[in-house]
């Protein structure tokens, strides 16, 4: 069963940051390419707007089928633009576990490789409380242990810092990306 957090959280920005927990693992023979991300599944589908935040979420491997179909379904509604801390990430992992092309407009890191702790120090954002202190695979460890409410904590505070992050310094035009199917 797909369940929902959300809060209320007024923010000043147009459009919608996506950003994606997940479980699996890298497929390290196609680096740089789509396929990288084809083995990654979601665990925590999250989103911010204007409004507030949003995470749907499922606690059973068994569930994921769920939190994809409720991803296709959302996607469509949400409002553009599109922004993601690594567009990469997000629509690999959308393209490969759902099947969906979505088009993620701008991009909030600096440059390709640039960490979302670099931006978060090097802009003075708050943590958010975060668990994992932006150390994504913990959160996947972590939901594997079913410290679900961990992982919550976690893509709550990616939501806010990437929104700060935009609020802050902005976005940039997307590197270019194709995708492979498998």
């Amino acid at each position: 069963m797909v369940k929902i957090y959300e809060e209320v959280e007024n923010s000043d920005f147009e459009g919608t940051i996506i950003d994606i927990e997940t479980i699996g693992d890298f497929d390290s023979g196609y680096r740089g390419d789509s396929r990288e991300y084809r083995y990654l599944l979601p665990v925590i589908f999250g989103y911010i707007t204007n409004k507030g935040l949003k995470m749907y979420y499922v606690e059973k491997k068994k569930e994921i089928g769920d939190l994809k179909q409720k991803i296709i379904e959302v996607l469509p509604r949400l409002k553009m633009p599109f922004y993601a801390f690594n567009r990469a990430f997000e629509t690999c992992v959308i393209f490969h576990s759902c099947g969906k092309n979505v088009k993620i407009d701008y991009e909030l890191n600096k440059h390709k490789l640039e960490g979302k702790w670099e931006a978060v120090k090097s802009l003075g954002i708050d943590s958010y409380d975060d668990p994992f202190n932006d150390v994504g695979r913990l959160c996947k460890e972590a939901w594997l242990r079913g410290e679900i409410g961990e992982c919550i904590r976690h893509n709550r505070s990616c939501l806010l810092k990437e929104r700060d992050i935009l609020l802050k310094r902005g976005y940039r035009k997307p590197d270019e990306l194709i995708l492979y199917s498998p």
